[in-house]
Parts: C-alpha cells; structure tokens; sequence
C-alpha cells in the first residue's frame, strides 16, 4: 500500500487558527469515511496532555486525535518544547522528557530531530489514509528558516499541498498573504495551494471584492472565509489568548465569579474550560495585582517553572492579597504547579529549574515539594469521596505532606494500580486544597462537588459541557461550520491526487 497523502495547514502568523483549521479537517474527513490522524513536527507550548501509554504530547494534537476519534500517539507530536525562561525549555522527545536546552543548544541538534520527526510521520502515513499537518507560527519567518523543521522542510518531506490561514480580525489580511507568499522562494509559493480567511466579522458578502483581489494578485484560489463564531467551544493551544487580562470587579453583579490568576508560566489552562461553561458563573484570568475579596475561589493553575512564579507572586504583591484572602476565609484551589506553589518550600537540589536551591513557598497548605526527575506523566482514575473522576498528571517532583488531610485518593494509574494512593491536600478548615490532577473538572460530578465546597452548589451544572463526550459534540458543530464556508471539495482535490491504494473518497 502506497504512503498516505498529507496536507498542511500553516499560518502567517502565531494564533491565525491553524490548530482549528487542522481540527476541522480531521472531523470533516472522517465524516467523509478516511481513517485521517494530525501530525504537528514540533510543538511550542506548556499545554500537554498524556497519552494512554503515559507518555507527553502536545494538548493540540489530543484535541485534533479527538476530532479524528482516535487515541493520541507520539507520533502525532513527536517534539514538545516547553518553554521553562525566556531562552530556555524543557525538551520532550517521543514523549518523554530528556533535557533543559536553550534555543542555541536545541537547534545544534535538528539534523537529528528532524529525522525523528521524518519517521514519525512515516509511521502515521502507513496506519491511515491522510494526515492533517499542523504547522507552527509564521511559515515565513526569514531569520528562523534555516532551523525551523515544522513548516516547509516537513511538507517538503511529504510533498503536501499548504493551505495558507490568515486572520483578518488582527488587520492587514492582504499584506498577511501577499507578505508571506513575497518571504518564500518560488519553490515554497508554489506548494501553496490556497488561502483559508478566519475570523471575520459582519456582512461575510463585504468581503467579496477582497477575495477577487487576494486571487487577483497571487494567482492562488481562496477557499473559504470563515466567520467568527461563539457557539463553538474549541480547546486553545497557546496561551497568548489569555495574555495580558483586565483588572475585573466581581460581586457587583448577580453572578458569582472564580479567578484564575495568570502566572508568568501557566501550564494547560485549558483545564477551566469547564467551568467557564457553567451557567451563572463568571471565569476570570487575572494578572494584575488586585482585591480578591469579591471572588467566590481563586486558582493557581499549573506552573511550568514553580520556583520563578513563586518569586513573582512574592515581588508583585500576589502572595500577600492570596494570604489576606486565605486569613478572610477565601476558597483557594490550586493544580499541579499551583499545588506547588501553595506549601512552604520547593526543594531543587538539581536545579531543574535554574540554580539548584530551595524556594520559600506561599505557605498556605502544610505540604513540601522536591523537584526531581523523571517526569510524572499518568492518565488517573481519583475518588473525592464518593464521587469518582478522570484526569492526568504532568509534573517533576514530588510532594509531601506534613500536616492536613488528602484530596483525593488514586484508584488507578495508566491503567494500573497506583504506585501512590493518595494525591494532593486539604487544610484542617477545608477552604484551601490542592492536587496534581489536570482535566478533573472533565468530569461534571466533581465540578459540582468543587462548586459546593465553594458554597456555590446552586448553581446548575446538570448539563453543563464537559468531558469527551461533549467536546465530540463541539467538533461536530465545527466541522459544519467550515463546510458552510469553505470549499471542502477543493480541499478533498488536494489530496485525491495520490491517494492510498485502498481508499475511497
């Protein structure tokens, strides 16, 4: 049987909705009868997910897997960079982690990356009919061309037809594409198939004599105009969409609002998603010190450099607003990292994260942290009591408790009884706790259970969106939306040229 074909949604920039795209057409060509899997080289991002083997990979490529409804694989992001400094991130290879590189060290090492990629890509192509490739940023990032093994040298590899997505909710939409197709050589412009227009708002037929002249001036067909939409819930890849949020006042109004403060190193924000479904309920990133006092429950979320966002919640005045609100009996949760963040000491006696040292924590739960390696990676089944759920662990180190009670008790790790029975921690007063579980408000019971403790059990979660189920639900109502604006079968063209032997389109 021949290789798969492959096609290729690139971006001209960073968030122009490559991910969406590539999710989008994983659902349309399964509903069309292809067995079609994602595939994203190399990954920038602090939002992973676990595999059913236990292994790490990038949270947008479980979400495309998902829309394909196939398990998540390695293979679909065989490298996971997540940024830990400025310069610097923790590398995860196949799946697991295996160093701490800057931008320098890391591009000494793309001949041999690169290969691996090449094989991981192979091995898809011969278990499926298509593959949906993503790539990363700008596709025409002169200055980063020669070590970037993501967008062209990995479509190149393939021979797969680009799709080109712009966003014209940023402005600039023709200098967006004619710009990017005037970077490329000619031999890159001409693997570009066409252009995809998201994010637009109004009056789609506006946009008419736009699209007359994008074809105009580059010879190259444009698929589809695709509208802003709001009935759609799509998981996000990069955090740049909660960046810089706005000082907010709860309590002004009739809804109850939880907060989620905006680390310097957030990890798998999208953890909140199913809270911020909840009806009656306002979810707010905040970043910029402020009065708590009016929040029903503050979050840390998950921290990608635990000992760094300590010092900032110290020197920015965070630490003392959290511990004014603990003394006023606020609810505060925190995950993964923010459990971390919430004990009295991170240990680093190998310097994982900078200088080997130990940092002074915000001192709110009796718990301790080591960091240590290797990396905790587990998709776990936990008990709260008498209400059961699912999530997953990504951490380094462990964490002890010196004094308060468990959280929640492990009934089985990837599959297997657990190495531990017990995770995370409880204050004697019950209004502070922490786990190292992600994706548990997945499951609608412990939402619920969460939002009584936080004296907001009224509040009606029964069908709330929540879990696979419903996200299956949401990439559904996405795939509809892009045949309703896209020519779909100008894209099904693209890779009807050298089909698989044994499919049929």
């Amino acid at each position: 049987m021949s290789e798969a074909p492959c096609i290729a949604a690139f971006g001209t920039g960073s968030d122009v909705g490559k991910s969406v795209v590539a999710t989008a057409l994983n659902r349309i060509f399964l509903n069309r009868g292809l067995r079609t899997a994602p595939f994203k080289a190399q990954n920038m991002s602090n939002n992973s997910g676990v595999t059913p083997e236990g292994l790490e990979m990038g949270r947008a490529q479980i979400v495309q897997a998902e829309a394909a409804r196939i398990p998540p694989h390695v293979d679909m992001n065989p490298i996971l960079l997540k940024p830990t400094t400025d310069v610097g991130c923790q590398v995860v290879l196949m799946g697991e982690a295996v160093a701490n590189q800057t931008a320098v060290e890391y591009h000494t090492r793309k001949a041999h990356l690169f290969d691996t990629a090449c094989r991981a890509l192979d091995r898809l192509r011969s278990r499926f009919d298509v593959v949906v490739m993503e790539g990363a940023g700008s596709c025409a990032e002169v200055n980063l061309m020669a070590h970037d093994i993501v967008n062209f040298p990995m479509a190149e590899y393939a021979d797969a037809p680009v799709i080109l997505i712009a966003d014209i909710h940023r402005g600039g939409v023709f200098a967006q594409l004619v710009g990017t197709l005037a970077c490329l050589p000619p031999e890159r412009r001409d693997r570009i198939a066409g252009f995809i227009v998201n994010r637009f708002r109004g009056d789609i037929r506006l946009f008419d004599d736009g699209v007359k002249w994008i074809e105009a001036n580059t010879g190259k067909p444009v698929f589809g105009v695709l509208p802003w939409y709001t009935h759609i819930a799509i998981e996000a890849e990069d955090s740049v969409i909660i960046e810089s949020p706005p000082t907010v006042l709860p309590g002004r109004g009739t809804r109850p609002a939880v907060a989620v403060i905006r680390i310097p190193h957030i990890s798998n924000f999208t953890d909140f998603d199913p809270l911020s479904a909840v009806k009656g309920l306002d979810l707010f990133f905040i970043e910029k010190v402020q009065d708590l006092s009016g929040f029903a429950a503050v979050i840390l979320p998950g921290s990608k450099n635990t000992r760094f966002d300590l010092e900032w919640l110290k020197t920015t005045g965070w630490s003392r607003r959290l511990a004014a609100y603990a003394e006023k009996d606020g609810h505060i949760l925190g995950i993964c990292g923010g459990y971390q963040l919430l004990g009295n000491r991170v240990y680093d006696p190998q310097g994982l994260e900078g200088v080997p040292g130990t940092t002074e924590g915000l001192g709110l739960l009796p718990v301790e942290t080591t960091l240590m390696a290797p990396k905790t990676t587990t998709l776990s089944r936990f008990a709260w009591g008498d209400v059961q759920g699912t999530g997953y662990e990504i951490h380094m180190g462990r964490t002890d408790r010196i004094g308060g009670a468990p959280l929640f008790t492990i009934l089985a790790q990837n599959g297997a009884a657990p190495a531990n029975t017990e995770d995370g921690c409880i204050s004697d007063g019950g209004r502070i706790m922490a786990t190292y579980m992600h994706g548990l408000f997945d499951t609608p019971a412990v939402t619920r259970r969460w939002l009584d403790t936080i004296g907001l059990g009224r509040l009606d979660t029964g069908d709330t969106p929540a879990g696979p189920a419903a996200r299956d639900r949401e990439y559904d109502r996405l795939a509809e939306h892009f045949e309703n604006h896209v020519d779909t079968e100008a894209i099904l063209r693209l890779i009807r040229r050298s089909p698989p032997g044994n499919t049929a389109v």
